[in-house]
């Protein structure tokens, strides 16, 4: 009865929140609560959040303080340098500008938020893109897929799923898959050269008399805006002083903001006014701290060899280092209301969702449902498959993470196949890694929020992305879980 009960709860979760009929947060809390009073535990509810709230807290302390730490240093500008270094690397030839797109997404990934990273990313790489004629759902794709990678980031989101479901402590699932995903990395690094070296051969090497216009570092970072593109100056842009073998057609110009707007103009159909609110990383911001760079260079390398090296707790240092960052950066009350108020949103969503988890995890456990579906599942299983458990999660995470949301996944699926593998000896570490296997994949799913602000900044339809994207992606999630295995990690 359990089982079937256990399966019916999954199930129910994952069409309600898939179908959108029901929020994440809802769906988390509302339907273990009925399931719950349907098995006669009704009276011990309270006791199971309780205790899910308990042991969940640190986890929800570290994304909140994540997120508000990696969004103070985009603010203040920490990445800035970093985007005109990899438009100047780019110059105007396609493979540059393809791994250039990787190593973008991979760096402005480290915020832990797709979203933003998708908006950086596109924003700073659309305008050469377009001008130059190169396949946009090249530059969504590679985005996508190193996104995928980096968001197995402690602080990204799946990994403190995979902690949270089977309540174990995120460092300790991260730092030894380190290796395997850095081979998956490297690998989406060499997908983006195999993919510039076409785009090359189709459109032809470019060559440019003047790549940069001198002082014109903060070209294209700020897409849409206007006049931009007319001055050689602070506001100057990319010269493209020979037209494109093989490109577009258009006349040698700028790429700008107005001119990267009329080549959507001509390319799409849509109005210029559409790319006016194409902004990426605005030069001009107000939250810029340029005097401070340097402290937030080191406070941010400090922070992640100490959360490597596993110093202190993960939530910990980032309480810390958010805390440290706002006091120097912003010494203003106001100023340090205004940007915690500017990540509310973000702060909220994350922590609500792991807070509302606690319920589901808790009434899955306490009710011994998990526990009876297991066991269904482990006399399912041929015996042989048992004690590679950590292999057959690391397959299935590929195919399911696609199909269902992180939230499904991780508390739905993850806990059951940890529990059947307890019963062949495989460790819940080794689930929950092997569980993070599928997130290149993952991050170009229709469930995915964040692929839709990146297929709609780079104007591609989401069929082609996902035409072109899912065969690279499933590739990449391989590559992670072969490397896993060949470290001894899975």
């Amino acid at each position: 009865m359990l089982t079937v009960l256990g399966f019916a709860m999954i199930a129910t979760f994952l069409v309600l929140i898939m179908m959108k009929k029901m929020s994440p947060i809802a769906a988390l809390v509302l339907i273990p609560a009925l399931f719950c009073v349907a098995v006669g535990q009704g009276a011990q509810l309270g006791d199971y959040v309780i205790e899910g709230v308990g042991k969940l807290a640190p986890t929800a302390a570290m994304l909140m303080f994540a997120i508000v730490y990696f969004g103070v240093m985009i603010d203040v500008g920490l990445f800035d340098p970093i985007v005109r270094g990899i438009l100047r690397f780019c110059k105007a030839d396609p493979v540059r500008i393809v791994v250039g797109t990787a190593v973008l997404a991979a760096i402005v990934s480290l915020d832990g938020d797709g979203s933003t990273t998708f908006m950086i990313t596109v924003s700073a790489m659309y305008p050469l893109y377009k001008r130059l004629g190169m396949s946009l759902v090249v530059m969504t794709g590679v985005a996508a897929t190193a996104n995928g990678v980096m968001n197995t980031l402690p602080w990204g989101g799946p990994t403190a799923r995979a902690a949270t479901a089977l309540k174990l402590d995120a460092g300790d699932v991260f730092v030894p898959m380190i290796p395997a995903l850095g081979m998956g990395l490297l690998f989406v690094f060499l997908l983006a050269y195999v993919l510039g070296r076409r785009e090359r051969k189709r459109i032809g090497y470019l060559t440019l008399d003047e790549v940069l216009v001198p002082e014109a570092d903060t070209a294209l970072v700020a897409a849409g805006a206007g006049g931009a593109g007319k001055g050689s100056g602070a506001g100057g842009a990319v010269d493209l002083t020979k037209k494109p073998v093989g490109g577009s057609g258009d006349a040698p110009g700028v790429v700008s903001a107005s001119a990267s707007a009329s080549a959507a103009d001509s390319g799409s159909g849509s109005g210029s006014r559409e790319d006016e609110g194409f902004q990426g990383l605005d030069p001009n911001r107000a939250t810029l701290r340029p005097k401070l760079y340097w402290f937030n260079a080191g406070l941010t390398v400090a922070l992640l060899a100490a959360m490597i090296l596993e110093l202190m707790p993960i939530p910990v240092l980032f309480l810390l280092g958010a805390a440290l960052a706002l006091t120097v950066n912003y010494p203003k009350m106001a100023e340090q209301k205004a940007r915690i108020a500017a990540h509310a949103d973000n702060v909220l969503n994350v922590s609500g969702m792991v807070f509302a988890a606690a319920v589901f995890t808790g009434v899955l456990t306490g009710t011994g449902m998990v526990k009876h579906m297991a066991d269904w599942l482990v006399g399912a299983i041929p015996e042989g498959m048992g004690p590679h458990m950590g292999l057959v999660t690391g397959v299935l995470s590929i195919p399911l993470t696609y199909f269902m949301s992180n939230d499904g996944f991780y508390f739905g699926v993850v806990p059951v196949l940890a529990e059947a593998g307890a019963a062949h000896g495989v460790s819940p570490l080794e689930i929950a890694r092997a569980s993070l296997v599928g997130q290149a994949l993952h991050m170009s799913s229709p469930l995915v929020p964040a692929v839709y602000v990146l297929v709609g900044m780079a104007k591609v339809e989401f069929g082609d992305h996902t035409k072109f994207t899912v065969k690279w992606a499933a590739l990449t999630s391989l590559v992670v879980l072969a490397s896993g295995i060949l470290f001894g990690i899975i």
